[in-house]
């Protein structure tokens, strides 16, 4: 019998497709089950680099950031899983609600726009949320110009209607009312990456690359970053140079590169143009009125060269001024050098920069750099484990969290706090896990309990060590003396034991003890070992929204104290789970099968019947109930002094836990 129980075990693995992505999911979906969110993003994370093209990873990952508050990943994480799959209309709702939460309503309400039109009510009734406001507010700022001057206030009136213009996609209008804001308020450059967006999105190349140019030349930091994203990856041409200084002509910075890049392509005249407007317009640039002198000079025009160096030497600029002294052969001026200012925008403001731009990598450069300068600024220190935590280094996050929770500042300790206790359990060295299943028969009359306690060590090994306490009795203290071992062994198990990483659903694990019965009192070595596979497909008891589901679990045991006997019993389950997430339910059929290789009576059965499990968010994360109503039927019957079917309803919980 163990050959065939062997046979069948290998059947399963081989049956199991090469999915280079499986190892990690099921590693994903098992920690999900125990509320490890970290651990579960990594492994959907090393699943969709395996299959970057499967839609449902990148939905499962997105639910997955859900969970710990990351919206605006699971909104990016649901627009890919879309566009994957364009005909998945609850993953296309959801990225869509979710634009609409992180401030993109454009977005949200082209989506819910799509998918009203197939009927859908839900996307209806989200379209109309939206776009109402949108078009009384559109008319209500209309009416607002039209009463109103064009003043600084106009200038606000224009940015507010182009807004909502340009979510309610009425982008012509939007980019009518972005340019006259602009005219208006010339000094504020973000404007100009507004006009840029809704020209791209317009398909006005040209204008748009027009205005992100000037944008990203001068003015504000934030602006040009932002302007640099939206541009070509490319340097500009002259043209594109000369159409955004028409729309911003008093931009020093973009028309001072525009002369220097003449001058590469060695046309000075046009250069020398360039820098006339400059020296005329921007008298403090003594850098161009210094170029413009040395190319007069160069052509023999002294008087009018002089007149720019004089401008130039008298400057506040200590080292330009003797650069044009040495060209002119004058002495060298040395001055003593004020202690340097700081500067203005310091290592902590371009972390926060880079971390609303998306660039992790270079906040934490940042972030580094603010911490070396004042190593007791927790601020920091919080900001660090939150970037490392981002970057999926959780290891590194933790320690940043555990300074950060010292601060005197109680926003920051408790944040920091409360971060900490969240990754603390999924990677410490030591973990404890537990679960407790008990469960009532009308056919036995009595209670039965299951449990188990567990700490494991965290290793780089395929194998983990654990430390085991199993608890299998029953409450009336008979059933060990009638009834057979696979209900109740009337025992407290505890052992040493070795489990492997879960890869492809599939766990194998073994351990070595004392079974010590509670009723006689006695000590018996206890050895057991085996293999679990566990699968699931559709829509989980927890899970975001009701469906269809099917699941199984199969597992081949080896057990010393039942005559070294080996049992494979597998439970399946398939049904539909309905109702919101604050009472969830599954109604589902069973499927049970159980056998052995010593062909023990008790030991080979089957059963199948309805069955119930409630959650919600009246009960603990963990935590279900579950009502089965099943026909069984004995499959050996030498020995057996029972009849060979039964009837049996069972009710009882699940609950486990992991610190």
């Amino acid at each position: 019998m163990l050959a065939v129980v062997l046979f069948l075990t290998a059947s399963l693995v081989s049956a199991q497709p090469s999915d280079p992505a499986y190892e990690p999911l099921a590693r994903a979906y098992e920690s999900l089950r125990a509320r490890d969110y970290d651990t579960a993003i990594s492994s959907f994370l090393q699943g969709m680099a395996a299959a970057p093209k499967r839609a449902s990873i990148r939905k499962d990952l997105a639910y997955a950031y859900l969970k710990v508050g990351e919206n605006e990943l699971a909104r990016d994480q649901f627009r890919d899983a879309m566009q994957m799959d364009p005909t998945d209309t609850e993953v296309a709702l959801e990225y869509a609600f979710l634009c609409n939460e992180t401030k993109q309503q454009a977005e949200a309400r082209r989506i819910f726009d799509r998918i009203r039109k197939t009927g859908n009510p839900v996307a209806e009734q989200a379209f109309q949320n939206i776009d109402a406001p949108l078009a009384s507010g559109i008319e209500r700022w209309k009416s607002a110009i039209a009463m109103g001057a064009e003043n600084f206030s106009g200038h606000f009136e224009h940015f507010e209607l182009a807004t909502l213009a340009e979510q309610r996609d009425e982008l012509a209008l939007a980019a009518e009312h972005y340019q006259k804001a602009w005219r208006l308020l010339p000094g504020r450059r973000s404007l100009l990456v507004d006009l840029g967006r809704v020209w791209q999105m317009s398909d006005r190349v040209v204008e748009a690359n027009a205005a992100l140019l000037a944008a990203s030349r001068g003015g504000e930091p934030r602006a040009a970053e932002m302007a640099r994203e939206l541009l070509p990856d490319r340097y500009p041409f002259v043209p594109e140079f000369r159409s955004a200084l028409e729309l911003d002509p008093a931009n020093a910075e973009l028309r001072r590169e525009l002369a220097y890049l003449l001058l590469k392509m060695d046309l000075k005249v046009e250069a020398e143009q360039e820098f006339r407007v400059l020296t005329g317009t921007a008298p403090a640039d003594l850098l161009s009125a210094t170029q413009l002198a040395f190319l007069l000079h160069a052509r023999g025009q002294d008087v009018e060269a002089k007149l720019l160096f004089d401008r130039v030497l008298v400057g506040a600029d200590d080292d330009l001024a003797n650069r044009v002294r040495a060209v002119l052969q004058l002495p060298q001026v040395l001055k003593n050098r004020a202690e340097a200012p700081p500067a203005s925008i310091d290592a902590k403001v371009m972390a926060e920069r880079s971390t609303k731009a998306g660039y992790m990598k270079d906040a934490l450069k940042y972030l580094v750099v603010a911490h070396e300068i004042d190593p007791g600024d927790f601020d920091v220190m919080l900001k660090l484990g939150w970037t490392y935590n981002v970057l999926h280094q959780d290891f590194l996050a933790v320690r940043w969290f555990d300074l950060a929770r010292k601060s005197t500042d109680p926003r920051i300790a408790a944040e920091a706090a409360g971060a900490w206790h969240n990754l603390h359990s999924a990677t410490e060295r030591f973990r404890i896990s537990a679960w407790v299943f008990p469960v009532f028969s009308t056919r036995w009359h009595d209670l039965f309990s299951y449990g188990q306690v567990k700490m494991g060590v965290r290793t780089d090994l395929p194998v983990k060590p654990y430390v085991s306490v199993r608890f299998v009795g029953d409450t009336r203290l008979t059933i060990g003396a009638v009834s057979p071992q696979s209900l109740s062994e009337s025992s407290v198990i505890v052992a040493m034991g070795l489990a492997t990483r879960t890869w492809h659903g599939i766990t194998g694990w073994a351990e070595a003890g004392w079974s010590i019965g509670y009723i006689k009192g006695s000590m018996l070595p206890d050895y057991r070992g085996g293999v679990s596979i566990a699968r699931g497909i559709g829509h989980s008891l927890r899970g975001e929204m009701p469906g269809w589901f099917a699941d199984t679990t199969v597992d081949a045991l080896y057990v010393s104290r039942f005559d070294h006997d080996s049992l494979v019993y597998t439970q399946s389950r398939a049904g539909y789970t309905a109702g919101p997430k604050s009472v969830r339910g599954q109604l589902y059929w069973n499927a049970n099968l159980t056998f052995d290789q010593k062909r023990e009576y008790w030991a080979n059965f089957a059963e199948t019947g309805p069955g119930v499990r409630v959650g919600g968010a009246f009960l603990p994360q963990s935590m279900y109930l579950t009502f089965n109503l099943l026909r069984g039927a004995y499959l050996i019957n030498t020995d057996n002094p029972r009849r060979p079917n039964f009837n049996d309803f069972r009710a009882g919980f699940w609950y486990a836990f992991t610190h």
